[in-house]
Parts: C-alpha cells; sequence; structure tokens
C-alpha cells in the first residue's frame, strides 16, 4: 500500500519540485505572453501592411506589391526626410536641456533645506497635466494678438513675436513646452539616484581639497552614470513619440508649412488624412527601427563602458 502511494505521488512531487524551482517564471508568464501577444500582433500586422497597397480601407482588396512603400517613403525628400530631421532634432534638443537642468534642480534639492516639500510639489506640477491640456494652454499664452507672452514683450519694449505661428519659431517654441513639462520627470529620476549615493567619496575628495565643480564631475557624476543613462533612455523614447502637443497646437500636417511635422505627424497625416495605410506602415516601421537602433547603441555603449 504504501510502496503503491509513493508510486502514484512520484510524478506529483516531480511537478511540484519543478514548479517550485520555476516559480517566478511561472507566475510571470501569463502577464509576459499577453504583452509580447499586444506587442507581436501590432507590429506583424503593420510589416503585412507595409508591403502591400492598402489604402482607402484595411479591409479593402489590396496586393503584395513588396518593398515598394520603403522605396516611395525613402524618395520622399519633401516630407518625410525633413520629419526625420525635425523628429531627431527635437529629441536631442529638449533631451539635452532636460538633463542639464534636471541635473541642476536635483542638485539643489539633494540636500534638506527649509520648505524643501512645498519646492518640490511646486516643481512636480507640470507632470499632474496631461500633454494635449498642457498644449492648449500654451497655445493660449503664445497666441499672437491675445496672448501672455506678447502682453509681457510689449511690456518690456520688444516686439511681438510670432511663436507657434511662425515657420521658424514652432519647433523651438513646442520644444520649450516640451522642456517645461518633462524636465521634473528627469529631476524625479536623477534625485533618486543622488539619494541613493554613499557620502563617503564626496567626503574623501572634500578632504583631499576639491571644489564642488570637481567633487561633482570627478565623483558624483561618475557615481551617477547608470542613473543618467535610465534617464536618457527613458526621455529619449518618450521624446521620439511625442505627438499630442504637437498635433493640439499645429493639427494635421504639422502646421501649413509642415514646420513641426515630425514622423508620428507624418505617419499620422498618412493614416487618417490619405488613408494610405502601406505608405503609414511603413514610415512606422522605418521608425519603429531607428528607435530599436538608437536604443541599442545607447546599451551598447553603456555596457561597453561597464566593461572597462
Amino acid at each position: 500500500m504504501t510502496a503503491t502511494t509513493s508510486i502514484r505521488t512520484s510524478p506529483q512531487k516531480t511537478f511540484s519540485d519543478w514548479a517550485n524551482r520555476h516559480r517566478k517564471w511561472l507566475f510571470a508568464s501569463p502577464a509576459m505572453i499577453i504583452v509580447g501577444l499586444l506587442i507581436a500582433i501590432p507590429l506583424v500586422w503593420t510589416i503585412y501592411l507595409s508591403l502591400t497597397n492598402s489604402e482607402g480601407s484595411v479591409r479593402s482588396e489590396h496586393d503584395f506589391i513588396g518593398f515598394d512603400n520603403y522605396a516611395e517613403v525613402f524618395a520622399d525628400f519633401d516630407r518625410f526626410w525633413p520629419a526625420v530631421w525635425r523628429t531627431f532634432l527635437f529629441t536631442g534638443g529638449v533631451l539635452i536641456v532636460e538633463l542639464v537642468l534636471g541635473m541642476a534642480i536635483a542638485l539643489l534639492l539633494w540636500r534638506p533645506f527649509r520648505g524643501e516639500r512645498w519646492v518640490r510639489v511646486a516643481i512636480l506640477l507640470p507632470l499632474v497635466a496631461t500633454p494635449v491640456a498642457v498644449g492648449m494652454m500654451w497655445k493660449l499664452i503664445f497666441d499672437p494678438n491675445i496672448g501672455f507672452a506678447n502682453q509681457m514683450l510689449a511690456f518690456f519694449g520688444i516686439p511681438a513675436q510670432p511663436w507657434l505661428s511662425g515657420e521658424l519659431t514652432a519647433l523651438p517654441t513646442l520644444m520649450f513646452v516640451d522642456i517645461w513639462q518633462w524636465t521634473p520627470m528627469v529631476v524625479l529620476i536623477l534625485l533618486a539616484g543622488l539619494t541613493s549615493l554613499s557620502d563617503e567619496p564626496d567626503e574623501a575628495a572634500r578632504i583631499d581639497g576639491a571644489n564642488s565643480w570637481q567633487r561633482f564631475w570627478f565623483v558624483t557624476l561618475p557615481l551617477m552614470r547608470s542613473t543618467v543613462i535610465v534617464a536618457i533612455l527613458l526621455r529619449s523614447i518618450d521624446a521620439l513619440k511625442t505627438f499630442d502637443i504637437l498635433y493640439a497646437t499645429k493639427g494635421k500636417g504639422g502646421g501649413s508649412f509642415h514646420e513641426v511635422e515630425t514622423l508620428n505627424v507624418y505617419a499620422y497625416g498618412l493614416s487618417f488624412d490619405y488613408n494610405d495605410y502601406g505608405v503609414a506602415s511603413a514610415v512606422l516601421i522605418i521608425f519603429f527601427l531607428l528607435i530599436i537602433a538608437i536604443m541599442w547603441a545607447i546599451t551598447f555603449r553603456r555596457k561597453e563602458k561597464a566593461s572597462k
């Protein structure tokens, strides 16, 4: 009786031991499978559409045309390549300024001071509003006729500026709006990294006679490298796919002269203004590959520095 019971329960015990050893994967696998499907299915469908002449409706009949859509996109020097330039100009510009400002503000908030909590709350206020609401608010502020910005300039005797309505000023103005809203997120990331640092390296450099700038550049910043990389990854991904602020303020095509038309706005126009789903899908796949390449380059450089 005992031998029979042990034989019957041995497979159960074997499975129980295996499940116990791999429990972290068993518990996480349902969520991983769902997330994987949510990523894979739209991606595969977009790749398929990019290889067809689908237009008018995704349910309409379409033919397989191979890489003709990609050739058409790469040959578009009027809209596609300027949109690529604006996308990287917008991303690089806001990323540099947000990192510098974020680090400066994080260093100011690093040490305790009177009213610290209120200052932190005030800094985080831009993150509370949605990007569309932020865009509409700044659109009113930069209105050329009734906007507060031009009224302030007039008070100091400075001529009114076109801001969002100017072909050359629209993109820098929206970069300023993005910096205003998302610098607090960079502050949070960098401040979390600063608070986790030990005081011993800084104290040792202080004893050796290093000034504030030397302690920051040669001690604090190298110790913050991993945190800075995380901030760069998160903000670069987010800035690359910025759409809501641009569309809320400038509308279709990124303005009359496409002055703020990035790849996201360009692909949106192809899809919902012209219903050219094949070409729009090709633009999105190219954009996706560009993002993957940039993220790979950043992480590869991080691993290369870590191995030295």
